[in-house]
């Protein structure tokens, strides 16, 4: 295990956020270590209108102007959104979606943390979320792995309480596509969104299987 520390983050916003995926987050959670492969992000730079540095420094954006491996938080649609901050003032990388992991094969290790992140994120009903849908999206992942904006917005990662860190795994291949809930005329034609191909499938939305999509044109296979 190597957890990732500042000299991970204060490299080029794009760089990081494919070599986040396959990467570990931890959280610990009334005893027990909650964890998620991370298998989507985006990145983010203050000059595109697409980021929220663009519209410039405000208190509640200040973490984006912090060292590179600051916390990021914010609400999205009223729920807690994970970013960190990476090289140069306002350019951040968002964990958009992960799946549940566990270090062992031991099913019973998965299954307790499972049950854990599902009581913590219940369906809209109330009923028993599953598990390859507990991380689909930046605000599910938090709700599952208790990630709040009033306890980690501003701050550093803690090892004795979350971090994230490397286990060994990177993706064989990286889909290349364009950001998600970016407005028109802000920049939206960027492809600064990164999934990891073997998990396409629980990711926010699946760029293989979109209608009318097609490679090269709204979406790239980077090999290894």
């Amino acid at each position: 295990m190597t957890i990732l520390g500042k000299s991970f983050f204060n490299r080029d916003a794009c760089l990081v956020a494919q070599q986040l995926l396959g990467k570990i987050i931890r959280r610990k959670y009334q005893g027990y270590w909650l964890s998620a492969r991370i298998i989507e992000t985006e990145a983010y730079y203050a000059e595109e209108k697409g980021s929220h540095a663009s519209l410039g420094f405000t208190e509640k954006r200040g973490a984006l102007f912090m060292p590179s491996g600051t916390i990021y938080m914010y609400y999205a649609r009223g729920k807690d959104s994970l970013n960190i901050s990476c090289k140069g003032k306002g350019n951040a990388v968002l964990i958009k979606s992960a799946f549940p992991y566990a270090d062992t094969d031991d099913a019973r290790t998965l299954s307790t943390i499972t049950s854990i992140m599902q009581q913590l994120n219940p369906t809209v009903s109330g009923g028993t979320r599953q598990v390859e849908n507990l991380c689909c999206g930046q605000t599910l992942l938090c709700q599952s792995l208790n990630i709040k904006v009033v306890e980690w917005d501003k701050k550093q990662f803690d090892e004795k309480s979350f971090y994230l860190d490397d286990a060994g795994i990177s993706p064989d291949k990286i889909i290349e596509t364009t950001r998600m809930g970016i407005p028109a005329g802000r920049d939206e034609h960027l492809m600064y969104r990164y999934i990891d191909y073997d998990y396409a499938g629980f990711c926010t939305s699946n760029p293989l299987t979109k209608r009318n999509w097609s490679e090269d044109i709204n979406y790239k296979i980077l090999d290894k």
